[in-house]
């Protein structure tokens, strides 16, 4: 499956050190398909997105992600694609940018035409091949249909994906420069949370997290002295506070790093799609 990172530092702007594909060229790592994709979105201080991202195949030089990259944000989202939808484009990368805003996808959502019908004008927005820009898509148009309200217009935009479309997850992460947004619906994928004192639950700790498989590393030693907010599809460190969004859980984080939660989703989607209904390749890559 895709791997997810969400990382907010509020109101502060912090230095974060990533490595979106750091595991070695052991028998282990080479026992797992190579990613197709990997990304990075954070925001300049004057809150313009900036997206460095590249799709990677297994025969291609991944030296671009395996290298260090040094970002200053307040919020960071980073994503490993395994591709499910649309080929290796960069049109098809995540995270993908629509209204100064930031959006990376877990999953697959089928029936791609009737979501294309539903999206209308929005479909211009729309640069790639995938599932996910198109829901990122009813996202925003949903968005704008109530008033700017990021949580209400995922909550529509998700719930008429539930009631209309084959859905196997729609795990997401949204990022803007001042707030995180992350949404785990149904059970098929874990999404985590873990609310970050400074310095770590030993009080003077910086950040240094890294995903099981060694996919998604992230350092920062602001986090010494500075809290945060994490979201990951699995823990990342030993900390015992991370714990799982519950099915159809929403998260907003806001610039103060208050945690908001609430259940958007109370019901399983009317057309729930299982590994058996997807294509050996898409099953292969959603299975853990």
């Amino acid at each position: 499956m895709c791997r997810l990172f969400g990382l907010s530092g509020g109101s502060e702007r912090i230095r974060a050190t990533f490595w979106l594909l750091e595991a070695p060229d052991s028998l282990a790592a080479q026992s797992r398909r190579e990613p197709d994709g990997t990304g990075l979105g954070s925001f300049d201080a004057d809150g313009a997105p900036r997206v460095d991202k590249a799709p990677i195949a297994a025969h291609q030089d991944q030296q671009f992600a395996r290298e260090a990259k040094e970002r200053v944000s307040t919020t960071f989202i980073a994503h490993i694609r395994y591709d499910t939808t649309g080929g290796l484009r960069p049109e098809n990368t995540h995270p993908f940018q629509q209204r100064g805003r930031l959006f990376a996808h877990n999953g697959v959502i089928a029936d791609l035409p009737r979501l294309e019908a539903e999206l209308g004008d929005y479909r211009s927005l729309v640069a790639g091949d995938t599932d996910s820009e198109r829901f990122f898509a009813l996202i925003t148009r949903h968005i704008d249909a109530t008033g700017g309200d990021i949580s209400a217009g995922i909550t529509s935009a998700a719930r008429w994906a539930a009631a209309h479309l084959p859905i196997y997850s729609i795990n997401i992460v949204l990022t803007t420069p001042t707030d995180l947004f992350a949404l785990r619906y149904p059970d098929t994928h874990d999404l985590l949370l873990l609310h970050r004192p400074a310095g770590g639950p030993h009080g003077h700790r910086h950040l240094d997290q890294a995903s099981a498989a060694g996919r998604v590393r992230v350092r920062s030693g602001a986090l010494a002295a500075t809290p945060a907010v994490v979201v990951a599809s699995e823990p990342m460190d030993d900390n015992p506070e991370w714990r799982s969004l519950s099915p159809g859980e929403l998260l907003h984080v806001d610039r103060h790093l208050k945690v908001h939660t609430t259940i958007a989703l109370e019901h399983p989607p009317a057309h729930q799609l299982t590994l058996n209904d997807l294509g050996h390749h898409a099953a292969s890559q959603n299975q853990g």
